[in-house]
């Protein structure tokens, strides 16, 4: 990664980075691409445009999210596929500010990504007229509301299912790969995603969670619970209308009359797969 803080600091540099002064009256850009040839061809159609600093150069997903924290971007040049964190995962650890311009070698993320309101697309190779073009729509929307990072990445996906929940702790990033997880709460503005016996604050609505799990192995149980249906021992009575499932760790989740209905028909499914393939 190359980094370029805007007030150098003392002391040793972050191995792979390269830092250096970035002038306030600048636009600051960040570049993410796991690939040094592409960054390298970014950076060279950047140099028309001295108006414009590469504030850090990424060459992965992890090293995007603390650079784009530290930096405060105003634009990112985001490739979809990388390893350790995909670019969708990583709009997901950040905070709102940058125009996005997703760059990609497959077609379907880059319509997706400009349905989803993003900046604009790079379908690579690229020439140097649609750089411009896009860097041009991106310039347009600096300093204008736009989409919340999470929900551009979840638009952008499209009807994909993630294989894994990431989520932000401060410097460090946490992975919860989808089996894992045994079940969530809903808390004020953010979910407690748990799994193995540990719990993870992510700030995003528990719909959107919903949302991006299979409704054939998580049921949302309660307007406060999604529950993975493995982990259910039994459901017992509580009250009018309600019920608690217990888990096999001992956890007692409420379960609505609402949910309840979800879930019976969810296990009704899930018991009918099984037999066909029998």
């Amino acid at each position: 990664m190359r980094f370029r803080p805007p007030v150098p600091q003392p002391g040793p540099r972050p191995p792979g980075c390269t830092l250096e002064t970035v002038s306030s009256s600048t636009l600051r850009a960040v570049i993410v691409d796991d690939e040094e040839l592409a960054r390298g061809l970014l950076r060279e159609m950047l140099k028309a445009h001295p108006e414009i600093e590469i504030a850090a150069e990424c060459a992965n997903g992890f090293e995007a999210v603390k650079a784009i924290a530290e930096t405060r971007p105003d634009l990112l040049f985001l490739d979809v596929q990388m390893p350790k964190l995909d670019g969708f995962e990583v709009l997901e650890l950040i905070d709102p500010g940058p125009a996005v311009i997703f760059v990609t070698a497959y077609d379907q993320y880059a319509m997706r990504a400009f349905d989803a309101q993003a900046a604009d697309y790079l379908l690579k190779p690229f020439s140097a007229e649609r750089f411009e073009r896009a860097l041009g729509r991106a310039r347009s929307r600096i300093g204008q509301s736009r989409e919340d990072p999470a929900q551009l990445a979840a638009a952008a996906r499209g009807p994909e299912r993630p294989q894994r929940i990431v989520v932000r702790d401060g410097p460090k990033v946490h992975i919860i790969p989808i089996d894992r997880l045994d079940y969530v709460e809903a808390q004020d503005d953010y979910v407690a995603l748990h799994s193995g016996g540990k719990s993870y604050l992510k700030q995003q609505p528990i719909a959107a969670v919903e949302a991006m799990l299979d409704p054939a192995r998580f049921v949302r149980v309660h307007r406060s619970a999604i529950v993975n249906l493995e982990r259910i021992a039994r459901i017992e009575p509580y009250a009018k209308d309600s019920r608690i499932a217990i888990l096999a760790d001992g956890t007692r989740l409420p379960v609505s009359r609402s949910g309840y209905a979800r879930l019976m028909e969810a296990m009704d499914d899930s018991q009918g797969s099984r037999s066909s393939t029998r």
